[in-house]
């Protein structure tokens, strides 16, 4: 039976998805709200590593889906898969498990206790953290601490003037650095992640600051930028990317005007020099600290 719903991105040869298979992933730009979601006649889902983001996504689905509707939850074993029949007994449901290709596969028709159920979607919902003095949520990228990485890359940027852009904007962090420059005149700020965007609507309250939710690899090229600052991934579906990062670099470097500058910040052991030196003027390290590296470039 194909399935009309989809959370995340399933293996194809785990859960066969209808062709116009709604997606309801906060990472799915455009995607719908499963927070949102009522009366759907089925869910497959690759559940979220993250324990907490894990427990709240299932539950919302449960709570989302007809009385007897099948949910199909899959994780691999390493993240999450072997947790995922517990996440749902703890839910009020019984299941059928199995495994294939390294994944667990869970199907129940279950309903779940409701009780259990709304309090791991409040587990899971948006809250201030007096910690970062941010509005945050679990499943964002660094949720409940300071990336070190984005710790110091703020630490070492310029007062920024003219119009720039945040890649990969999380929680808004490096956006409140920048914004404290009164010669900065615009903010475009960008993730993938719509939670994120969310909670930077919250946590950024500067009328200069445009936050969007978008792939920055597929985003509609604004018009040139003096500067782009970025932490990028390289991780995806937990597995090590480091196109992802230098896809980020051609980006920045497509974006910029002649003279803008590109601030990054990346894991020392990531070998983004030479794709920046291949799109870019000059090339300078900054900083390195606890594992990471800033480099600043100029087109």
């Amino acid at each position: 039976m194909p399935f009309d719903n989809v959370f995340g991105a399933p293996p194809s040869e785990l859960a066969e998805l209808s062709p116009h298979a709604r997606q309801f992933s906060p990472l799915s730009p455009g995607a719908e709200r499963l927070e949102e979601a009522v009366g759907l006649d089925n869910v497959a889902m690759l559940a979220p590593p993250g324990a907490i983001e894990r427990r709240a996504v299932l539950a919302m689905a449960l709570r989302a889906l007809q009385p007897g509707a099948p949910l199909l939850a899959m994780a691999p074993k390493d993240k999450g898969g072997g947790r995922l029949a517990k996440d749902l007994a703890d839910l009020g449901c019984a299941c059928v498990e199995s495994a294939k290709r390294h994944h667990r596969i869970c199907l129940t028709r279950d309903s779940g206790d409701a009780e259990a159920i709304e309090a791991a979607i409040r587990a899971g919902a948006p809250r201030l953290s007096e910690t970062l003095g941010l509005w945050t949520q679990p499943g964002v990228f660094s949720w409940d601490r300071l990336d070190p990485g984005t710790a110091l890359l703020a630490d070492h940027l310029p007062q920024f003037s003219g119009r720039g852009a945040d890649f990969g904007c999380g929680l808004g962090v490096l956006a409140h650095r920048i914004l404290a420059s009164a010669r900065v005149k615009s903010l475009l700020m960008v993730d993938v992640d719509r939670r994120a965007v969310d909670l930077c609507a919250r946590n950024v309250a500067d009328s200069r600051a445009r936050i969007v939710w978008d792939d920055v690899r597929r985003l509609k090229k604004p018009e040139p930028l003096d500067f782009v600052v970025m932490n990028p991934p390289f991780h995806d579906a937990g597995r090590e990317n480091k196109g992802l990062g230098l896809a980020f670099i051609e980006r920045a470097a497509e974006v910029l005007r002649s003279g803008g500058a590109c601030w990054l910040v990346a894991n020392r052991h990531l070998p983004y020099e030479a794709a920046l030196e291949e799109k870019f003027r000059s090339v300078a390290p900054v900083a390195t600290a606890g594992g990471f590296k800033v480099i600043e470039a100029v087109k």
